[in-house]
């Protein structure tokens, strides 16, 4: 794959018009329908006084069924996707475009993708998952939660980005400068992406030297938070989110060097849950995504396509 640097710098009127326009976005977000499923099960020998716990953990899963069971007005079928937070950008125009077609509603839920992952393997009703990464879903297929294999819909790119105007031409070297004070990056514990981001730092020796700047978000949705409201400095995130149309000319982003860190192949699969109550229509929505209108749109969020 070619190393290609792009740097793209924006103005803005002032930091209050970003941020206003960042909070109308946030408050129209679909990460506001995430749903926590809760903890594992308790462990044995624990006593009766913890006999709400069943119910604890029940009843979110009980709400998401509740919530996902009544398809929207004026669709004939409907399924509820689990969509990385790299992807939310892509999906809006994927979702109009797909319901537009066929008629068949779509509800997503938003988040990283191991939280979707563990949500998942708690019962949550999804019907297909794209992940940020092929590890997700192909664990979720060992453990026959899956219909069929996980299939590569695009590779996602990390980027640096920066609200205000800073010299990202030596790529990641700048992140050491004491200028910089917070590097905001995705938990590597959940987030592919945070996961490669940390690799390319430790590529250019410099994880060291950074490690104490670190914040981290749950997602790249709140990665993206912290760039856009300079919460942080500076942030490592994934190029959909600057070629989103609310993001473009925001600040400053250069594409990170490709060579120092591992491609980041993104998974789709249709869960069990799917099998079971809207396997025509998740079908045909995991068709589309691999359709020529489906992967048009993933190329024009800067994501490279599997052959």
């Amino acid at each position: 794959m070619g190393v290609k640097n792009h740097l793209r710098c924006g103005l803005t009127s002032s930091r209050a018009k970003r941020s206003n326009r960042f909070a109308d976005e946030i408050a129209s977000s679909p990460t506001r329908t995430n749903h926590k499923i809760a903890s594992p099960r308790p462990a044995a020998g624990r006593s009766r006084n913890d006999a709400n716990w069943g119910r604890n953990v029940a009843f979110p899963i009980f709400v998401i069924m509740i919530l996902v069971s009544v398809a929207p007005y004026g669709f004939a079928g409907e399924i509820t996707v689990a969509v990385a937070a790299n992807v939310q950008y892509a999906f809006e125009e994927i979702k109009d475009a797909f319901q537009s077609q066929t008629g068949i509603g779509i509800k997503e839920v938003i988040g990283s993708s191991g939280r979707l992952a563990v949500q998942i393997e708690n019962g949550a009703p999804f019907d297909v998952f794209l992940s940020a990464d092929t590890d997700y879903p192909n664990a979720l297929n060992d453990k026959g939660l899956t219909y069929g294999d996980p299939k590569i819909y695009a590779y996602g790119a990390l980027v640096l980005w920066a609200m205000n105007k800073i010299d990202l031409s030596n790529g990641l070297a700048i992140l050491v400068d004491p200028s910089i004070d917070k590097i905001a990056v995705a938990s590597p514990g959940t987030s592919p992406y945070g996961r490669q981001a940390v690799r390319a730092m430790e590529y250019e020796k410099i994880y060291g030297q950074v490690k104490h700047k670190l914040v981290y978000g749950e997602s790249i949705a709140q990665v993206n938070q912290f760039i856009f409201s300079q919460a942080a400095d500076i942030g490592l995130t994934s190029q959909s989110s600057v070629f989103a149309h609310s993001m473009k000319g925001q600040g400053t982003w250069i594409e990170a060097d490709q060579n120092i860190y591992e491609p980041i192949a993104q998974g789709a699969v249709i869960l069990k849950h799917a099998q079971q109550n809207s396997l025509p229509e998740a079908k045909q929505f995991l068709d589309f995504i691999f359709s020529k209108d489906g992967r048009a749109v993933f190329e024009k969020y800067g994501y490279v396509l599997p052959e």
